[in-house]
């Protein structure tokens, strides 16, 4: 399955939430029509089944991320093997894929384009390249910009712009030097309280 490539707004609108797929320099009522679901007229939200809130859910989720439905399906696996709630270790096991590292770090403006950078080459992980954006960052471990990739005017934009992002204590960044530590993994009261994780336990139970 290819990755999408269409309108980002269309797939906000789709789910009704900010994906955060956008680079936030502008609100995203101001690019995108969120009060109507994609389509010619804008089709009204009727009420979804139980079933059409979980299959939501997961979208909304898989979509923010990034990841094909085989990826996702994979982590939530790897989730429910795991000690602990399957839910809370889906969202550590996607928080700690190195493109979204990337993009909380400030490096990118938007996930799409951290793994752009993560697979072109530009960022080191504990002073080594690595090009695989799905690969699991730990606790401690340094992200960086190489230095060669430290003029690319998007990786300055991508900087200044996260300046105005509200602050998450899980990561430091030099921005100066474009290097930053990983300090710990997400706890749950971290993260968005708009992601219904359990819904998407629920689905992939069935």
């Amino acid at each position: 399955m290819a990755r999408y490539i269409g309108p980002k707004c269309k797939l906000s609108r789709r789910e009704g939430a900010d994906l955060e797929l956008k680079s936030g320099i502008r609100s995203l009522d101001s690019k995108c029509n969120m009060g109507a679901k994609p389509g010619q007229h804008g089709a009204g939200r009727g009420r979804l089944s139980d079933y059409g809130l979980q299959l939501r859910e997961k979208q909304k989720l898989r979509r923010t991320y990034g990841i094909l439905e085989k990826q996702f399906r994979n982590y939530f696996k790897k989730a429910s093997s795991s000690k602990g709630s399957a839910g809370e270790n889906l969202l550590r096991l996607l928080e700690c894929r190195l493109d979204n590292v990337v993009y909380r770090m400030g490096y990118a403006s938007t996930r799409a384009e951290a793994r752009q950078l993560v697979s072109h080459g530009a960022i080191e992980v504990d002073g080594a390249r690595v090009n695989i954006p799905s690969f699991q960052v730990k606790a401690n471990m340094v992200v960086s910009v190489r230095e060669k990739s430290r003029g690319q005017e998007r990786i300055q934009h991508a900087l200044a712009l996260s300046e105005s992002r509200e602050a998450i204590d899980w990561v430091e960044v030099d921005n100066k030097k474009m290097t930053g530590e990983f300090k710990r993994i997400p706890d749950r009261i971290d993260l968005s309280a708009d992601i219904n994780e359990s819904l998407v336990v629920e689905l992939y139970s069935k």
